[in-house]
């Protein structure tokens, strides 16, 4: 079932913001270079089950990106490196730029430029798997005073990351439900300690979902 994901030497591509940066290593330390969050842990347990499948995982997250700054770099970060499947998050800095009233979020690029980037991708990588992953937030006393404009925008991205997912054949990763859930357990900066950053527990919960998502829905749609 998972060797749909995991063939030999898969080279599987993370992108997005700081939360899948993960303060990774820029160099070549491979005890750091995949960050320190959901990408290590994912990385952990399939290149444990498939090590001899020789998969590569790759992490190009970088703290503070919009979907434009993902865009501005894919050719480097992204097309370049021929990735058999690529994974992306983004969406908490298009909303922080526009809740803090930023120039940059002047106009709102999120849905025009992820559009641009996936039929891109599309068109230069036929082959590809995509797999979007819904942007989520939580109201800690970090996003107290703004929570229902950070509400509304990532509520609208969300939306918008699902339909994209439909139109361009890619799988969506659902994840705001599994922070509600668990911000039911305790206090929610248990889980995004600022309302938009994981803990290691909520790097663990939005691991086991992607795993769950990517490797029993994937499996089944043909990913």
């Amino acid at each position: 079932m998972e060797n749909q994901i995991i063939k030999h030497s898969s080279v599987i591509l993370f992108q997005g913001d700081s939360i899948t940066d993960g303060n990774r290593d820029r160099g070549s330390d491979l005890n750091h270079i995949l960050g320190h969050g959901y990408v290590y842990m994912i990385a952990g347990k399939l290149g444990s089950k498939y090590a001899e499948y020789h998969p590569q995982f790759i992490n190009r997250g970088i703290s503070g990106n919009r979907v434009s700054d993902l865009y501005a770099r894919w050719n480097e970060d992204a097309i370049s490196l021929q990735p058999d499947l690529i994974s992306i998050l983004a969406g908490v800095n298009d909303a922080w730029h526009i809740v803090h009233q930023h120039a940059g979020g002047a106009t709102d690029r999120f849905e025009r430029t992820y559009r641009h980037l996936l039929a891109e991708t599309k068109e230069v990588l036929p082959q590809t798997k995509l797999v979007l992953c819904e942007p989520f937030i939580l109201e800690t006393e970090a996003t107290r005073d703004n929570f229902a404009q950070w509400r509304e925008l990532i509520s609208d991205y969300q939306v918008k990351t699902r339909q994209l997912a439909e139109q361009f054949d890619a799988l969506f990763v659902p994840l705001q439900d599994v922070f509600d859930e668990a911000a039911k357990r305790t206090h929610a900066e248990a889980w995004l300690w600022d309302g938009i950053h994981p803990t290691a527990a909520g790097h663990y919960l939005l691991a086991k979902r992607w795993l769950k998502t990517v490797i029993e829905v994937g499996s089944k749609t043909g990913l």
